[in-house]
């Protein structure tokens, strides 16, 4: 049964992939598309895919171009959370959100650190733009998954609230959005 068969709205979601070997096309983006199949899966209907190079005022122009050009629901972007120099998705995102929803990525941190105190060093961060939610993932296909995999529960319901509904949290009579899973 189909999310529209079940009352929801298809939310729309675009994937981000920040590498500058991806970019020139020197490796291969497994963490992108593996998120863009998953997000299809859980009902999200794909808008935009892409692989750019770690560079901030290219971050800044796509994220601001699937917004407010394209009015993309979910951005999800994978890659430069890190801590390396040219790890500057989070700054790029803090650049053109209005509004951060710092549960997000502190959920996903505390999930992260139960596999590996490398988590400690993740700087992705989730915020508003508008209608939309952008949520920064890190770059490899294994933490990528598992950090996605903690937020998806939310994500139909933040888009719902996000976007005006009026049902309250935790009540019954959302038109199917429950309120996570």
């Amino acid at each position: 049964m189909s999310l529209q068969d079940r009352g929801r709205r298809r939310y729309t979601s675009g994937v981000l992939t920040l590498s500058d070997k991806g970019a020139r096309g020197e490796r291969e983006d497994t963490s992108g598309v593996m998120l863009r199949e998953l997000l299809r899966a859980e009902g999200f209907e794909p808008a935009a895919y892409e692989i750019i190079a770690d560079r901030r005022e290219l971050i800044v122009r796509t994220l601001v171009a699937w917004v407010d050009e394209k009015g993309i629901d979910l951005i999800i972007t994978t890659g430069g959370t890190g801590v390396s120099p040219t790890d500057v998705t989070p700054e790029a995102t803090l650049e053109v959100i209005d509004r951060q929803v710092p549960g997000i990525a502190e959920a996903m941190r505390q999930a992260s650190l139960e596999k590996t105190v490398n988590a400690m060093l993740s700087r992705g961060v989730a915020g508003i733009r508008g209608q939309s939610l952008i949520i920064n993932l890190p770059g490899s296909r294994k933490a990528a998954r598992e950090n996605i995999e903690v937020v998806l529960p939310v994500l139909q319901h933040a888009l719902y609230k996000l976007q005006g509904g009026p049902a309250d949290c935790g009540g019954s009579g959302m038109a199917g959005v429950p309120p996570g899973r």
